[in-house]
């Protein structure tokens, strides 16, 4: 079995230089293609250098932060280094800060590659539909395989070097930390830009979204690229380490055929890369083809490709379970439901938008009561999905013996992130084709293309609401499962104090009901600390705009040569993220903290309960519904309800607005925070039970 578990520390390091290596053949290929506009250039430039900016400040900021994390790490974890064996902590230390230093890696190489692919798929635009889909996907691609390549090559190397699993959590605390300040950072900075341009712009002055007399409108489109690549690379990368660290500990802590199932792990990881990169390979659209439905059918292509490898995998190798197959197949097809769910929301070809769009002709206040109201509507499929699936794969493991039952669920989990290389790669395709658009308006390439690339947007708005819906269930899933490596954390340090073990969590207890209310509250007061961020941000930079507009001569008129000055919004964009960054995220982990030295491991997992099933209703809640408005004002504007300028298009730009923190900035933190807090709860869990006072 150790030979087996040998073979598979191999194919895990081989499969993701296979990744890399194909990433950078795409990468190639884009930077191939051609981009002759000298004014896009220009632009392309512009944004490159805004985006580079902002990441660099952010992890000067996120860097102080982690050296302060890793020392206290050093100090207190797994066990204060004074009591127990000072090797494992910094053992711990290492690998937090390879888990921030992999994520921060993912999310820097998805910018440099997606301020590459903008300017070519707008002039690919040109040429239509399918050479600019593909060059946008294909960028979207690198940024995939990168994130799943590292995610895979850091936890194989992790295990390998320390062989305790429980390490690992530190390395998914190291990308998880980080990933919740770049997304809340990146979320903030892209939606102050975003609101100002479009209420400045659209409703105040009638001008079109991408229009170069907006001094919002390089920082709006920044803001595509540090929140929606960087941010939900790192997002994304940390969500996958942690289902791949939560199935791991699980899988450790099972006596028996302990190498046959860590050996699963890794062959459901690996077979889950090489049929993303199968999946990529084979993405088309015909030149009048849908992107929307090109988009979803590689991902069911993927899907395809990694049920037979994983079943074939199972029946080649001694020790795999055919029950355990089962628990991930579930999570995958479950996944893939709540997308297709998701998209009934979201897409503007399906009812719901359409009704959304129709309640605008009415005003504002219908727009915003309609899409509050599908939005809570379409969290129950996604909700029940989790639930179903959680169940199920419980079920199916049970008979397994004690400890299967949740590492039935972590397999769930591992098997609905299975595709996220797919996943990264339609989800970053969005801030491509959003930033080609723009770039297509401020180059003047015409109505046709700007329709053509309105397309491909509309499209990434759909697919971007569906990899959203997808990855907060697929962190349902996962912590769920570190809810169980929680207790099986807390249980060998109850085990070491000689204290008797958790068996679960009672929730008539006074304790864990204490903790299910606190956690419940935490992911509202997280979002709104998100959104005010961005609120106040916003009205910065919209008296910065009224001011351009009033003081520089001939702006507002569009007069030859009068440029806005797009730094300055860049500017407020970049200060208030940085200013907004840390609060929400430390609040969360103290919070975490607080209730574990007052009530002890019992109150924790009180904690981690309510927060799971709290923040992923808000969660799935603002995700959809931001998706919906926008895609509501998007069918608005292809000449439906009254077309651009009408009443019904203002009313969907408000609507599009106040979804656009919910949707880009506190919707998909939320699930990262989850995340965190589970982390955190496990990586503290003997701290909690030797310092509580209940």
């Amino acid at each position: 079995m150790e030979s087996q578990l040998s073979l598979f520390y191999g194919l895990s390091f081989l499969t993701a230089v296979i990744a890399f290596a194909f990433a950078a053949y795409l990468y190639l290929w884009v930077k191939k293609q051609k981009t002759t506009n000298a004014k896009i250039q220009e632009v392309s430039a512009l944004i490159k250098e805004g985006a580079n900016t902002f990441m660099r400040r952010e992890y000067l900021v996120l860097g102080k932060f982690a050296v302060v994390a890793a020392i206290i790490i050093l100090i207190l974890l797994p066990s204060p280094i004074w009591q127990g064996n000072p090797v494992d902590n910094v053992a711990m230390a290492i690998a937090y800060i390879a888990g921030t230093v992999l994520s921060a890696i993912a999310g820097k190489i998805g910018i440099m590659v997606a301020t590459l692919s903008n300017a070519r798929t707008a002039e690919g635009a040109q040429e239509g539909i399918k050479p600019a889909f593909l060059i946008g996907f294909r960028g979207g691609a690198v940024m995939g395989l990168l994130v799943v390549g590292c995610s895979l090559l850091g936890v194989a190397a992790v295990l390998l070097i320390t062989g305790n699993a429980s390490i690992l959590l530190g390395f998914s605390f190291g990308a998880s930390s980080l990933a919740l300040f770049a997304k809340a950072g990146g979320g903030i900075f892209t939606k102050t830009a975003d609101i100002s341009a479009d209420l400045t712009g659209k409703v105040e002055l009638g001008i079109p979204e991408d229009d170069p007399r907006n001094p919002a409108v390089i920082a709006d489109n920044v803001g595509d690229n540090v929140g929606d690549v960087a941010g939900m690379g790192a997002d994304l990368f940390d969500s996958n380490v942690a289902a791949m660290a939560s199935a791991l500990v699980i899988a450790q802590s099972l006596s028996g055929g302990a190498f046959a199932n860590i050996s699963m792990v890794f062959c459901y990881a690996i077979l889950g890369l090489l049929a993303s990169v199968l999946g990529i390979a084979t993405a088309r659209v015909g030149k009048h083809g849908n992107p929307t439905k090109a988009l979803n059918s590689s991902t069911y292509v993927t899907t395809g490709i990694f049920l037979v490898l994983t079943a074939l995998a199972t029946l080649v190798f001694d020790g795999f379970s055919w029950r355990i197959w089962g628990a991930s197949t579930v999570g995958l097809l479950v996944g893939v439901i709540i997308g297709i769910t998701t998209d009934y929301f979201t897409d503007d070809s399906k009812p719901i938008v359409r009704k959304v769009a129709h309640a605008s002709g009415s005003g504002p206040a219908f727009t915003v009561l309609s899409g509050v109201s599908y939005g809570f509507i379409s969290a129950l499929p996604a909700m029940v999905g989790i639930a179903i699936s959680a169940l199920v794969a419980y079920k199916i493991c049970e008979p397994m013996g004690e400890g299967y039952a949740i590492f039935g669920i972590s397999m769930a989990a591992v098997g609905m992130l299975s595709i996220v290389g797919m996943i990264i790669s339609n989800d970053a395709y969005g801030p491509i084709v959003d930033n080609a658009r723009g770039l297509a308006e401020m180059g003047g390439l015409g109505e046709e293309t700007i329709r053509t690339a309105d397309e491909l947007d509309s499209a990434g708005n759909t697919v971007k609401a569906i990899t959203k819906g997808f990855s907060i269930s697929a962190a349902g899933l996962t912590v769920i499962s570190l809810l169980g490596a929680f207790m099986s954390e807390v249980n060998d340090a109850l085990a070491a104090a000689g204290r008797e073990l958790i068996a679960g969590f009672d929730i008539m207890s006074p304790t864990v009901f204490f903790g299910v209310l606190i956690g419940a509250s935490i992911p509202a007061v997280f979002s709104a600390m998100l959104i005010l961020g961005v609120d106040k941000n916003a009205q910065r930079m919209v008296q910065e705009i009224h001011r351009q507009f009033n003081s520089i001569p001939g702006l507002k008129e569009g007069k030859e040569g009068v440029k806005p000055e797009y730094g300055k919004c860049i500017d407020i964009a970049t200060s208030g993220a940085l200013r907004e960054l840390l609060p929400a995220g430390i609040m969360c982990i103290i919070a975490t903290l607080l209730v574990g030295f007052i009530g002890g491991p019992s109150a924790i997992g009180g904690f981690l309960l309510g927060n799971i099933v709290s923040g992923l209703l808000l969660a799935l809640f603002m995700s959809n519904s931001g998706g919906l408005w926008d895609n509501s004002k998007k069918y608005i504007e292809s000449g439906e309800e009254g077309g651009k300028g009408s009443e019904a298009h203002k009313a969907a730009v408000i609507g599009d607005t106040v979804g656009d923190p919910f949707k880009d900035t506190a919707g998909p933190s939320i699930n990262t925070q989850i995340t965190v807090v589970s982390l955190v709860s496990s990586l503290a869990s003997s701290l909690f039970v030797w310092f509580s006072i209940f």
